[in-house]
């Protein structure tokens, strides 16, 4: 809404008075919305002539959508069990499902990327499994882009099988905290001391009862809560602005803001 202003030498009293009280109700011509370009964009270009380059834009949520957008996140699992090629060689774990995700996808079967560049938490849970008769271990540590991530190795022992039908678990868990950019990816690679050692998942069983139990799952977010969704004013210039944001394929992800100076 634009509401009346003044010529710009002035006018008469009352027309002033007019003016002043409009602004002390809070009725200015400094106010817009912008809607986040979707496609996974993570900028998006405000476009208002009232724009310096000495301006400071405030934004609020102003669509539900927006008013609901949260941190990139990732949930992803694996219902195949899964062997190593031989004892001793590096393998990489596999995911079949991605169960929940936002600014976070899979590359690949077992490359996991991040949309947005930050510092994330990375933590895994292996359903361990070993057929052999002598106790076994598994090495198992997480590579970034590739490469082996200094001291984020964890060595977990599994105790030799009870009998030739009932093997021995074990649950190996760990939490990392990891810096990277867009479009990084994350793995979780391991090596055990023999091909007995497997992740094994298994079926629900109506029996116990109880839910499936899947080989692996991996979550990964980014870490610190941002106000308004980490979305902010990265960029000023004559007449523009520049929003930067988390990677959005959400429609009517819709910002009202203020230009202030």
């Amino acid at each position: 809404m634009i509401f009346r202003t003044l010529p710009p030498f002035g006018g008469d009293q009352r027309a002033v008075a007019e003016i002043v009280r409009g602004i002390m109700d809070g009725k200015t011509n400094n106010t817009g919305t912008v809607t986040l370009a979707t496609g996974n964009a993570t900028t998006t270009t405000i476009t208002d002539a009232r724009i310096g380059v000495e301006s400071k834009i405030i934004l609020v949520p102003y669509s539900a959508a927006a008013y609901a957008d949260v941190v990139p996140y990732g949930e992803f699992h694996n219902d195949s069990d899964q062997t190593a090629p031989s004892a001793g060689s590096t393998a990489v774990v596999v995911w079949d499902h991605a169960d929940e995700t936002n600014g976070v996808y899979l590359s690949n079967s077992s490359r996991i990327n991040v949309r947005n560049s930050g510092v994330y938490t990375v933590n895994f849970s292996l359903q361990l499994q070993n057929a052999n008769n002598d106790g076994q271990y598994a090495d198992v540590w997480i590579r970034k882009n590739g490469t082996d991530v200094v001291d984020t190795g964890r060595r977990y022992y599994i105790p030799p099988r009870k009998s030739s039908s009932e093997f021995s678990h074990v649950v190996g868990t760990a939490n990392y905290v990891i810096d990277l950019t867009s479009g990084d990816y994350v793995e979780v690679a391991g090596s055990v001391s023999s091909t007995d050692v497997t992740l094994e998942h298994f079926d629900a069983d109506v029996a116990i009862p109880r839910p499936s139990i899947p080989a692996a799952t991996l979550c990964i977010y980014l870490d610190g809560v941002r106000s308004s969704g980490g979305t902010y004013v990265s960029a000023v210039t004559n007449g523009s602005a520049t929003i930067s944001h988390f990677a959005n394929d959400t429609a009517d992800k819709t910002y009202g803001y203020v230009v202030v100076g």
